[in-house]
């Protein structure tokens, strides 16, 4: 595959230089390279997300306001760049987002719970932060509603959530990021210990039914009556290993445990599950750049590319797992690779001042109208396009772990 360069040449030069000032190949290395702009790398694509889409809801290149799990994405990445560096412009953008939505009565626009759509479970992650912080009782009741999706939600017969109302019957490694983290966030502020079993039960389901031993890779989706034409008719798998799906179950997990308790019977489970989601990345990461494939155990093969939102969600999991003592200290090299990698071949700075991220999946699903065979064709041809909030935020996240990373290593 040809390789393209992405980056402009003042960058490159801020790079090289930088690679000889710090020495970015020795096992030591912080990984994080001094952007150019001065700026912290989470500062400088958050402030540049903020100037293309000046309001929350136009993320996700949306033309109207839409209540949905990218804008929420972003709001949550911008939630901590608000906590790590105090600047309340990024609380005020998240606000102002969610007082669009949000009625004064507490009710979601264009929500509606009876569609049973996990995706749009994400966002109260960040409304339970707005509430804390100015008590406003809407915040309350909207994230309460997103809570109590879940009680109605409809399940596998072992009790996995659907992944929507309209896909009957399936889980996918989607949906664990979109419910799981909020679930146990919620669970945590609002003493509802019973939610911390519930999601435990979901990661161990989708370990379970969606985990191939022979490749050690985690397949996009499962159906458990074997109905769709995706499906393999006798384990009910997909057919292929899609980077981003792999890349929300691995959020989840790290995200899930930040606030799982330290005595629940089923931590060491989901522990036991993220250390051998580590491995799997580190054994599929591409060892020329760091990055990931679009299609992860099939690089090099023509069509596949190296895929912006799966790099960066493995590599924020990678060094949030590690600094957590969640897995090895040795894939922080691995992290450091992936991030490195992220920003010599898919960041780029534009001619305004901001900075962009590149090849980036659109959107990539199963079944449907049109359909959506999970074939390798299918996953390759799906658009790319810069700037998906997929990337841009977990890009955010990522660089905010080893930023922090650095600040302790400096003190």
């Amino acid at each position: 595959m040809k390789k393209r360069t992405l980056f402009s040449f003042p960058l490159l030069l801020a790079l090289l230089f930088m690679a000889c000032k710090t020495g970015q190949n020795s096992a030591g290395d912080t990984a994080a390279v001094t952007s150019p702009s001065g700026k912290p790398y989470s500062v400088w694509m958050a402030d540049s997300e903020m100037k293309r889409s000046p309001e929350g809801w136009m993320i996700d290149f949306r033309k109207e306001p839409k209540w949905d799990y990218t804008q929420g994405l972003f709001a949550s990445a911008l939630e901590r760049v608000w906590k790590r560096t105090g600047d309340q412009k990024y609380l005020t953008y998240i606000k102002a987002f969610a007082d669009t939505m949000i009625t004064a009565d507490g009710k979601i626009k264009t929500y509606k719970k009876t569609d049973y759509n996990i995706d749009r479970v994400n966002p109260g992650k960040f409304l339970m932060a707005l509430y804390k912080e100015t008590g406003q009782q809407k915040y309350k009741i909207a994230l309460d509603e997103l809570r109590d999706q879940m009680r109605t939600h409809p399940r596998t017969s072992e009790g996995g959530f659907w992944h929507k109302k309209i896909y009957p019957h399936q889980m996918w490694l989607d949906g664990l990021y979109m419910a799981s983290p909020f679930l146990t966030q919620y669970a945590a502020a609002y003493k509802e210990p019973a939610l911390f079993d519930d999601v435990a039960l979901q990661i161990m389901l989708v370990d379970k039914h969606t985990y191939v031993k022979e490749k050690n890779l985690f397949y996009h989706g499962w159906d458990e009556k074997r109905e769709q034409p995706w499906a393999d008719k006798q384990t009910g798998l997909s057919p292929n290993v899609w980077g981003r799906a792999m890349g929300w179950y691995a959020m989840a997990l790290v995200d899930v445990l930040d606030n799982f308790p330290q005595d629940h019977p089923k931590r060491k489970e989901i522990l036991n599950i993220t250390q051998k989601m580590a491995g799997s990345i580190a054994q599929y990461q591409d060892p020329a750049t760091g990055l990931w494939w679009q299609v992860v155990d099939q690089g090099g093969k023509e069509g596949n590319y190296l895929e912006a939102s799966a790099s960066s969600m493995f590599t924020y999991f990678l060094v949030k797992a590690v600094k957590k003592g969640y897995i090895d200290k040795k894939y922080l090299q691995n992290a450091k690779n992936g991030y490195k990698g992220l920003i010599h071949n898919l960041i780029k700075e534009n001619p305004d001042g901001t900075i962009s991220i590149t090849q980036v999946c659109a959107v990539a699903g199963l079944g449907g109208t049109p359909y959506r065979s999970g074939s390798y064709e299918y996953y390759i041809h799906e658009e790319k396009r810069d700037n998906d909030p997929k990337a841009v935020s977990p890009f955010i996240m990522a660089s905010l772990e080893f930023e922090e990373m650095n600040q302790s290593a400096a003190n």
